[in-house]
């Protein structure tokens, strides 16, 4: 991806300040898919680059990256061909059944994931699976928490990317598994909210193996300068379908040879004057 040309800088900078308003003051903006050049996915990265280094210099950490539109149902309906990454950041990760403050994440749906934590870095400019197997320490049940501060989910394919592609918080099982011991493909799993199930999938609804999904994301990230490291959590991908959240829900997810994770949502949420 080449940087934006100067004009392509300053749109990237008011998107940026757009996103970065909604996340402040908790009231969605409009699509910043008019800022910038229609279809271009390089400044809708710088965007996303732009908005995590404001991040950092508040004392954030990255702790990881999350993989999206691994289904080829939402890359179609997007106009894209391959998925998107965004950046997991410390103050994004919620324990295993902890109240998430409904304000933490706009308009949040929750989604269940094969998450992979990793032992060693992967700097190859090409990647096999077996790379990533080698450099993985284990696996965890994830649920992903997505959220968009772009105004009734009116999105782009960069409308989403800027946005960090649509990140709001994770929640990680605490019972590691070995990659040896888990057949990821054909892995069932089933999300619940309040003990009704609302999605279901396996692993092969994420790029096919949510191994796959993996490879591509280090050999993407090889390319851009920042390769995923030892000790990065990487959320490979949604195994079925998005699931809206209301206030007071508790959704767990429970992924075949991975046991089970929860997310709950506070009861109450706050009134927000909407200043469109």
């Amino acid at each position: 991806m080449n940087p934006p040309d100067e004009g392509a800088a300053t749109a990237v900078a008011r998107a940026a300040e757009r996103l970065d308003a909604a996340r402040r003051t908790g009231v969605p903006c409009a699509p910043v898919r008019d800022l910038l050049p229609a279809g271009d996915l390089a400044a809708a990265y710088a965007v996303q680059t732009t908005l995590s280094d404001h991040r950092r210099a508040e004392g954030r950490r990255v702790t990881g990256w999350k993989i999206g539109l691994t289904s080829a149902a939402v890359q179609s309906q997007l106009g894209v061909s391959t998925p998107d990454f965004g950046v997991l950041m410390d103050d994004m990760a919620v324990p295993d059944g902890a109240e998430i403050p409904w304000e933490a994440v706009l308009q949040p749906r929750a989604e269940a994931e094969v998450a992979l934590v990793l032992a060693d870095d992967l700097v190859h400019e090409r990647h096999t699976v077996a790379d990533v197997i080698r450099a993985t320490a284990f696996a965890l049940p994830a649920v992903e928490v997505v959220g968009s501060r772009i105004r009734d989910w009116d999105i782009s394919a960069v409308d989403t990317i800027a946005d960090n592609a649509s990140s709001g918080a994770y929640v990680l099982g605490t019972r590691p598994v070995p990659l040896r011991d888990l057949d990821l493909r054909t892995a069932g799993m089933v999300l619940e909210r309040r003990g009704e199930p609302v999605s279901t999938g396996a692993g092969a609804a994420c790029l096919g193996h949510p191994l796959h999904a993996a490879v591509w994301l280090a050999d993407t990230l090889v390319r851009l300068g920042t390769p995923l490291r030892a000790g990065d959590t990487v959320l490979t991908g949604a195994l079925g379908p998005m699931a809206a959240v209301e206030p007071g829900d508790v959704f767990e997810a429970r992924i075949d040879g991975l046991g089970s994770v929860r997310a709950a949502f506070r009861s109450t949420a706050p009134r927000r004057e909407d200043t469109r």
